[in-house]
């Protein structure tokens, strides 16, 4: 499925996205590792049973944030992504933990023209990322630089690939 264009989001408008994934203890494991965090409170089962008000592992709230953004992707920004520009209000109410299936909603905040890229547009959205018991685990703001549709006269698919090629 492909993401969409600057124009064809919404202000108001709420996406409830069909892909979602059931996070293992080997996703949490291997992202630590990747990331050199040796917090106990993701790694030492034994540790978390006793100092956590959990009683057990709790994922990675970074991988949790990354994956949140992922699942969004298809319906959202493949292929229409120049940048993320950055993110705000990124609260976790309430840990994801292994076994958990996440799922998210985005709302379109706002959106401008880009004032420097004519061919692009700036987008604010606010995604939620729920649990199978629709528990909010994540909430965040994101702000990304969107192509906007090609018109008949300036088509921008060329450089837009090459944008896309490296996995934006």
């Amino acid at each position: 499925m492909a993401g969409r264009y600057f124009e064809e989001l919404l202000v108001g408008e709420v996406i409830e996205h069909r892909l979602a994934r059931t996070v293992t203890e080997m996703d949490n494991v291997l992202f630590c590792a990747l990331t050199m965090n040796t917090q106990p409170l993701h790694l030492n089962e034994d540790y978390a049973r006793k100092h956590s008000e959990f009683g057990r592992r709790i994922v990675n709230g970074i991988f949790t944030l990354g994956l949140a953004v992922g699942l969004t992707v298809p319906e959202l920004t493949e292929g229409t992504l120049v940048a993320n520009l950055g993110y705000e209000r990124v609260v976790h109410p309430h840990p994801l933990f292994h076994g958990d299936t996440l799922y998210v909603t985005t709302e379109v905040l706002e959106k401008r023209d880009s004032r420097s890229r004519p061919g692009q547009g700036i987008v604010r959205f606010r995604h939620v990322g729920r649990n199978q018991d629709g528990v909010v685990v994540i909430e965040f703001e994101r702000t990304a630089l969107l192509w906007k549709k090609p018109s008949a006269g300036t088509h921008n698919q060329t450089t837009q690939d090459q944008t896309t090629q490296g996995g934006a």
